[in-house]
């Protein structure tokens, strides 16, 4: 499923039409990333919990000339599944 899939989906299963559902998407989307580069984690009870974690900078190699290299430190965003969602996968 595509991001056009889920405002179809979504657009379905709310009555609402398509512009409206791809409005919605797109604020919960955009309200999540504001909240992850805030440093704030989203928890979805029943769904999973948005976050963000640290990496810190390491050592790596080129792939191609085998030298090594500097992996800077960056913020990785996380997603851990809830139990409701886990129990409908499984």
């Amino acid at each position: 499923m595509n991001k056009n899939d889920l405002i179809s989906a979504v657009a379905d299963n709310s009555g609402l039409s398509k512009s409206d559902a791809a409005a919605a998407v797109e604020g919960v989307f955009g309200a999540i990333e504001k909240a992850l580069s805030n440093g704030d984690e989203v928890r979805l009870v029943g769904f999973g919990t948005f976050s963000v974690a640290r990496r810190k900078a390491s050592t790596g190699r080129n792939p191609r000339t085998g030298e090594p290299m500097t992996i800077k430190a960056s913020n990785q965003p996380k997603f851990k599944a809830g139990k409701g969602l886990k129990d409908a996968v499984n």
